[in-house]
């Protein structure tokens, strides 16, 4: 990021301190469906359209490390096992033998140059080709090259992974835009795994995610661990293409603090020195669509990943990456210990004040009382992201009573977004 934009994103964040009321020309949002959080119809349409067609994270480097190594993973309702080839390469594959469906690996995770049906003891290379089936001479006209495992698109961005489960979707890269550009500084490439920690929410995954999608809600329900941190009334929203969007926002004014971020680091944690001044000095949060919402800092990248595992509930993934800590304890920004959790590790304040209402909530959404969703200027990002939901399912799949109208349109969504005129 330029100083030229970094100044522009510096006024307009001032801009939004001063204004009395939203920007002119931005459009005025209909209020959303309340039925698009509680119809199973609906959430059958985001299983098949929506993650069955994104790039969804799937996992770190540092969790399939050597050639051979693999771990299995099924968090978008799919079998499925990432494995690091013999070549260097990190493929996904169905976790699905080609001989009668058993699953060729069972551990969580291991390391071995062959992968073997345990069922029948069918044999394929990490590449995903089959080589080796007992009696084979009862197999009239077998042809092993047209036995391999089924692949998954799997791509990463640094040391991340990321798979697809559709076999056209676009390039990682492509589907990032310009976030790639703008995540560059932030080390994706050197950062290791700190932690990864999953959690249990009796809500819809989408009343999950939004409470991390606006700083609406800042001053009342953070009000002494991210409120003294974060000016809400200076944040600034953007959009970008494919749903994916950011929040920006400086530190209060009376803050003398010469680097604030949302969430302190503890000053042993190294810096990530190609950081920029925005990163240094700024909260800001992205939305990776349709799961991903990061702070980004000189210090961490942390994703909380939601993932839906039925209408009404929601697993939470809470990850922590860092540049390499050495002997020191691996950093963990989401979690403390807990003696009495079932893996000895319980969600931080900052998220259980985030989620402390989620299946109050859902629940409340069931009642009659629930009819629909108004949202503020400063609740758009909530908006654009129901905007994306219904262009990936396609708007011609989702029920007329269910649908949003796609107010925010790409003029919002680019390097010329009209607000950037008013400063």
């Amino acid at each position: 990021m330029d100083q030229a934009e970094v100044d522009l994103l510096k006024r307009m964040m001032e801009w939004e301190g001063q204004r009395s009321e939203p920007p002119e020309g931005f459009p005025a949002l209909p209020d959303m469906p309340a039925a698009r959080y509680t119809s199973a119809e609906y959430f059958a349409l985001e299983q098949e359209h929506i993650f069955g067609k994104s790039w969804l994270f799937a996992g770190h480097i540092d969790e399939v490390p050597e050639p051979g190594c693999y771990m299995r993973w099924d968090n978008a309702g799919q079998p499925l096992v990432i494995v690091h080839g013999s070549d260097g390469v990190v493929r996904a594959f169905y976790n699905t033998c080609r001989h009668r469906g058993a699953p060729v690996v069972t551990d969580q995770r291991g390391k071995s140059m062959r992968l073997v049906c345990s069922y029948h003891n069918w044999t394929y290379k990490t590449d995903g080709t089959l080589v080796g089936i007992p009696e084979r001479r009862d197999f009239a006209n077998l042809d092993l090259a047209c036995r391999s495992l089924i692949s998954v698109r799997c791509e990463r961005f640094g040391n991340c992974i990321f798979v697809n489960l559709d076999d056209h979707a676009m390039p990682l890269l492509d589907w990032l835009g310009p976030l790639a550009a703008e995540w560059a500084e932030f080390g994706f490439d050197r950062v290791r795994l700190g932690a990864r920690h999953s959690f249990e929410l009796n809500c819809n995954w989408k009343v999950a995610m939004e409470a991390n999608m606006e700083v609406y809600h800042v001053p009342f329900i953070h009000p002494t661990t991210v409120a003294p941190l974060v000016d809400a009334k200076r944040n600034f929203n953007s959009f970008y293409p494919n749903g994916h969007a950011r929040m920006l926002a400086p530190p209060p004014a009376q803050t003398d603090r010469a680097h604030v971020r949302a969430i302190d680091s503890p000053p042993e944690w190294k810096q990530i020195e190609t950081v920029g001044e925005l990163g240094r000095t700024c909260t800001q949060s992205y939305t990776l669509f349709p799961n991903w919402v990061s702070p980004l800092s000189n210090y961490f990248v942390p994703p909380l990943v939601f993932w839906p595992t039925s209408l009404g509930t929601t697993r939470l993934e809470l990850v922590t990456m860092a540049l390499d800590w050495g002997e020191g304890p691996a950093p963990d920004l989401w979690t403390v210990p807990d003696p009495a959790a079932s893996h000895g590790r319980a969600m931080s304040p900052i998220i259980l004040e985030d989620t402390q209402f989620g299946e109050a909530i859902q629940r409340s959404m069931e009642s009659r009382a629930f009819r629909s969703v108004p949202l503020s200027y400063q609740e758009a990002r909530i908006y654009y992201f129901h905007q994306q939901c219904d262009a990936m399912i396609g708007a011609n799949r989702v029920p007329p009573e269910l649908r949003v109208d796609p107010v925010i349109d790409a003029r919002w969504a680019g390097p010329d977004d009209p607000r950037f005129r008013l400063v």
